[in-house]
């Protein structure tokens, strides 16, 4: 029997720019439901202008699509309307009346005044589930200040434990080099949504989900704000060491780096036999993580020294072949060209509408039954407009000239 994707029949309205909710529409899309991203007319989501690198048509000249607004925008159709007309406003409420799920990422209070808001939305449709994802959340002395992760990253905590030591060349706060923020934010975003999808099948109503990307990114330190809670003591930057486990960090060999990560004690003997130390596995100063976290430094000391003395390649090779956790640091290029990746189809070229295809990294959700369907690259500014209001609304032409018409003020 086929079964259809998971959220086939489901509407997202999409009111979300730049990453966060993009990241969680996208993922709404990628599991069947139909997305409708909602765009300022002529300028659009404001990651399209986030290049270069922008998309290559099929002559290989640059498109106005940035490789940035790619990234999040796949199995989406998009629709021009500014809700700042009155045109533009009644569209989008009509097409929340039809929706169950709203995503949004205004300011808190910004939507109130176009009748864009929880409240006017929930009195025309109580089923409806109306996502606001913010800096800071509905409530709180930072509410209504805008929010962006490089700045979350730092007054999170995340900088404060990434980089090297600053004890060491090199050291002080640094990012992560991918919007970590914004991305955890659209997942925790996305499972909640998927979470009252469930409970509206109970209750047949919808509601307001509140996800803040300052909420998102502390939970996101997991360990080391348990770390911080059972010490008292706030973690401080280890570069490429883990704070609570020894050895699992990278170690430099001869030719280039690799990384260890022994986590359990038979890994840690296992290792230090593969490196020829089988004495270190034995040492009374390092037969625990315990112990082995309490002289860090002077194991790690006796472990760089042996590992220098070796090719990256051949201890890798002796690494995996006794069972121990390692490998290579590999840049994207490398990355996207390792044989497991590929596998996995972990990229994949979809047909775009301007010429050639938009290239994108497949979901990572696998599914037995109801597999993600890659059904559309993602869409030209306003490609899905006539379309959205044809099928979905039922518009006439003329009801359809009329509305471009004015949404065009």
């Amino acid at each position: 029997m086929t079964r259809l994707p998971a959220l086939d029949g489901i509407r997202v309205l999409d009111l979300s720019r730049i990453l966060a909710g993009p990241w969680c529409t996208q993922n709404l899309a990628d599991l069947g439901a139909d997305v409708i991203k909602i765009e300022r007319p002529r300028v659009g989501d404001d990651t399209r202008a986030w290049g270069p690198p922008f998309l290559k048509d099929g002559q290989g000249a640059d498109t106005n699509e940035s490789a940035y607004y790619l990234s999040a925008n796949r199995n989406k159709r998009s629709v021009e309307a500014d809700m700042a007309t009155a045109e533009g406003a009644a569209l989008i409420r009509e097409l929340a009346a039809v929706s169950d799920i709203l995503v949004e990422n205004f300011k808190v209070g910004g939507l109130a005044k176009y009748g864009l808001d929880y409240a006017s939305l929930q009195a025309i449709n109580p089923r409806l589930i109306y996502c606001s994802v913010t800096g800071f959340g509905q409530d709180g002395p930072f509410a209504r200040r805008p929010g962006y992760d490089f700045m979350i990253q730092g007054m999170g905590g995340l900088m404060s434990i990434t980089g090297e030591r600053d004890d060491l060349p090199g050291g002080g706060p640094q990012k992560a080099g991918v919007a970590v923020t914004d991305i955890v934010t659209g997942m925790y975003a996305t499972v909640a949504i998927l979470a009252a999808l469930q409970e509206r099948h109970r209750s047949g109503l919808g509601q307001h989900l509140d996800i803040a990307l300052l909420d998102s990114h502390v939970a996101l330190l997991a360990n080391q704000n348990s770390n911080y809670f059972n010490s008292g003591v706030a973690p401080t930057r280890a570069g490429n060491a883990h704070q609570n486990v020894v050895p699992y960090q990278v170690f430099a060999a001869s030719d280039g780096h690799l990384i260890v990560a022994t986590g359990n004690e038979s890994q840690y003997r296992a290792y230090c036999t593969a490196i020829g130390a089988a004495e270190l596995g034995e040492d009374p100063r390092f037969v625990t993580n315990r112990l082995r976290v309490t002289n860090r430094d002077t194991l790690v000391a006796l472990l760089a020294g042996i590992m220098r003395q070796g090719k990256r390649d051949d201890w890798i090779a002796k690494l995996e072949a006794v069972g121990v956790p390692c490998g290579p640091i590999n840049d994207i290029a490398q990355a996207f060209a390792h044989p497991q990746v590929q596998a996995r189809q972990l990229r994949r070229d979809l047909p775009h509408p301007a010429g050639g295809v938009a290239p994108v990294t497949a979901s990572p959700l696998r599914f037995s039954a109801t597999p993600v369907v890659y059904r559309r690259a993602p869409p030209l500014l306003g490609q899905h407009t006539e379309e959205v209001l044809r099928e979905v609304l039922g518009k006439s032409p003329a009801a359809i000239a009329a509305f471009k018409a004015g949404n065009a003020r």
